[in-house]
């Protein structure tokens, strides 16, 4: 039992690890940061507000593909070029960031 819970943390990180290096790859760090307000939220922000919301990871990936503006402010987020499991695999990781 040990062994399997030990495989599974491992395979989490490994998982968050590859959706933080996905944001890099993207250039969506470069307007988002994990914790502080950049250009747009922090990462963590998002998590926060979304928490709870059954349609948040189908929400914020439709963001991420299509952009949006004046849910944080006046600076809109332009659609960015990411196929739809990557906006997926990126608002599943954006919601897990505390």
């Amino acid at each position: 039992m040990k062994k399997f819970l030990l495989v599974a943390v491992v395979g989490l990180a490994g998982i968050t690890f590859a959706n933080e290096q996905l944001a890099k790859q993207k250039g969506c760090m470069a307007c988002h940061d994990l914790k502080a307000k950049k250009v747009g939220p922090s990462y963590a922000d998002v998590a926060k507000k979304y928490a709870g919301r059954k349609d948040a990871v189908d929400y914020l990936a439709d963001k991420i593909k299509k952009g949006g503006s004046g849910v944080w402010g006046s600076v809109p987020m332009p659609p960015q070029n990411v196929t739809d499991a990557e906006a997926k695999q990126l608002a599943q990781w954006i919601l897990s960031v505390k």
